[in-house]
C-alpha cells in the first residue's frame, strides 16, 4: 500500500502547472482509460515538473507517468461511484500550505507567477484539483484496505515464514526521560526587543520603512522572512491564540497590531487579506535572549539536581514536578514521546542532536550532565538533564521487542496486495487502449495492454 501512495503522491505533487514552453506542445491522446483520457501533453508537463523539482522518477518516465495517471484514474472513478467526499476546508488548508512552500522555494508571490506564468488565482485553482484528487484517492485507498486486520496468532506464523535475510535489522533504541528548565530572561532584554519593535511600527506606519523590507532584515521567523514575513492564508486554529485574536481582529492593511506576546516571542503584526475564515498576514518576530549568567546559573542548578537524583535524596520524578519547564513531559514524569512514530521510543538521530549526545553511552539509570539546547517546539533556550530510562541494542527483530513493528510490517504487506489485485480486477474490467507507439513500456502491472 505504501508503495502505491507514495507513487500516487509523486504523481499528484508534480501537479500540471503549465509553462508557456509545455503550452507550444502538439497535443495526442496516448492513453484511454474507460471514459478518461491522458494526453501527451499532460505526461511532458509532470515530467518537466519532476526534473524541476529534481524528484526521481523510477524508470522511464513516459512509461512511468502514463500508468500511475492511469492507477489514478482507476482510483477516481471507483471513488465516485462510492460517493466519496473531502472537506474543502482541509482541502483549501493544504493548498495554501503549497503555495507557501512554491513562495519560499522560488522567493516570492510574484516570482511564482512568473515562472508558472499565471496569476496566484489561476495557481491555486490547479492546486485545488490536484489536492482534492489526492485526499479522494487516499481516502478511497484507505477504504478499500479498511477491513485489514491482524491477530498475534497472524503475525507469528509470518514471522515464521518469513527468510532469515529478509528479517528487517532495528536499530538500536532508547527511552529517555527528561527535566527541562528555562532560564529566566531578564526584564532589560524583554525591554529592548520591545523598544525596537515600537521602532519598527513607528517606521512603518509613518510610511518611511516597508514592513515587508523589515521582516526580511530582521524578523527571527527565518522561514516567513524569506517572504517578508508573509505567512499565508491560515485559519485560527493554525495559529497560537494569542496571536490569532490580534491577527482576526485587524481591519486596515496599512497599519501594524499591538506588540503580541506568545510563546515564541514577541511580534508585530500586519493584515494582508482577509478571506472568509481564513487571514493572510505577515509578521516580525523577535525573541529575548538568555544572558550567558543566567545561562551558567541554570546549569549549576541542574547539576545539584541532578547530584540529589544520584544520591537517592530525591527520584528523578520527583524532580520532575519540581523543575521541569516542559508542558509536553512534566505531567508524564518527564518521559519523552516520538512525534514520528507516537510511541516512548527513539532511535537516536530522531532525538535532538544535544540530547542525542548526552545520551550516548549511557547506561539504564544514569543521569547525564546537565547541558543547553533549544527547545524545538518554542525555540528558546532551556537547560536539561536526561535519564535512560530503557535501551534496546541494535539487532534483528523479534517477536518479543518488535511485536507492533512486525504487526505493521505484516499487515501493510496484506494491504499492499488487497490494492495490487483491486487493480489488476479493475483492469480487467474496465476500457484500455493505448497508442502503439506508448506500449513498448514494462509497466508494474502488465495487464494495461489487452491481448
Amino acid at each position: 500500500m505504501k508503495k502505491i501512495i507514495l507513487s500516487l503522491l509523486l504523481l499528484l505533487s508534480i501537479a500540471p502547472l503549465k509553462t508557456m514552453a509545455q503550452k507550444n506542445i502538439v497535443d495526442e491522446v496516448i492513453w484511454v482509460i474507460g471514459d478518461e483520457s491522458i494526453l501527451k501533453s499532460e505526461v511532458e508537463e509532470q515530467r518537466l515538473r519532476a526534473q524541476y523539482d529534481n524528484t526521481p522518477i523510477q524508470g522511464d518516465p513516459y512509461c512511468v507517468i502514463p500508468e500511475q495517471m492511469a492507477i489514478q484514474k482507476l482510483f477516481l472513478h471507483q471513488a465516485t461511484l462510492d460517493s466519496i467526499v473531502v472537506s474543502e476546508s482541509s482541502v483549501m488548508n493544504q493548498v495554501e500550505k503549497q503555495l507557501n512552500y512554491y513562495v519560499s522555494q522560488i522567493g516570492s508571490k510574484e516570482k511564482v507567477e512568473e515562472y508558472f506564468r499565471k496569476n496566484t488565482t489561476e495557481i491555486r485553482e490547479e492546486l485545488r484539483e490536484m489536492v482534492r484528487n489526492q485526499q479522494i484517492i487516499q481516502q478511497m485507498q484507505q477504504k478499500l484496505v479498511e477491513k485489514v486486520s491482524s491477530t498475534p496468532a497472524d503475525v507469528r506464523r509470518f514471522m515464521k515464514d518469513l527468510p532469515a535475510d529478509s528479517i528487517p535489522t532495528i536499530p538500536a533504541e532508547v527511552e529517555l526521560q527528561i527535566i527541562s528548565y528555562q532560564p529566566p530572561v531578564p526584564i532589560e532584554e524583554t525591554n529592548r526587543v520591545k523598544e525596537r519593535l515600537r521602532d519598527f511600527t513607528e517606521r512603518i506606519n509613518s510610511g518611511t520603512s516597508d514592513f515587508a523590507v523589515l521582516a526580511r532584515l530582521y524578523s527571527e521567523d527565518t522561514e516567513s522572512a524569506k517572504r517578508g514575513g508573509e505567512l499565508g492564508f491560515m485559519g485560527r486554529g493554525q495559529l497560537v491564540p494569542e496571536f490569532s485574536s490580534v491577527a482576526f481582529n485587524l481591519l486596515d492593511t496599512k497599519k501594524v497590531s499591538r506588540i503580541v506576546q506568545t510563546e515564541f516571542g514577541y511580534h508585530i503584526i500586519q493584515l494582508i487579506e482577509k478571506r472568509g475564515d481564513r487571514i493572510n498576514c505577515r509578521h516580525i518576530l523577535l525573541k529575548p535572549r538568555v544572558s550567558l549568567v543566567e545561562k551558567e546559573k541554570a546549569i549549576h542548578n541542574m547539576d545539584s539536581v541532578a547530584n540529589l537524583i544520584r544520591t537517592n535524596k530525591q527520584t528523578f520524578e520527583q524532580s520532575v514536578l519540581a523543575y521541569s519547564m516542559d508542558k509536553n513531559t512534566a505531567m508524564n514524569a518527564g518521559l519523552m514521546l516520538n512525534d514520528k512514530t507516537g510511541t516512548s521510543k527513539f532511535e537516536y538521530q530522531d532525538l535532538p542532536p544535544e540530547v542525542a549526545k548526552a545520551a550516548y553511552g549511557m547506561n539504564i539509570g544514569e543521569i547525564s550532565k546537565p547541558f543547553a539546547m533549544i527547545d524545538k517546539a518554542t525555540n528558546k533556550d532551556v537547560v536539561a538533564v536526561v535519564k535512560l530510562k530503557s535501551k534496546i541494542d541494535v539487532h534483528k527483530a523479534n517477536l518479543t521487542d518488535d511485536y507492533q513493528m512486525l504487526k505493521n510490517f505484516y499487515e501493510g504487506k496484506k494491504k499492499q496486495e488487497l490494492l495490487n489485485a483491486w487493480i489488476i480486477k479493475k483492469q480487467k474490467e474496465t476500457y484500455i487502449s493505448i497508442d502503439p507507439a506508448w506500449q513498448n513500456c514494462t509497466f508494474q502491472y502488465p495487464g494495461w495492454i489487452k491481448k
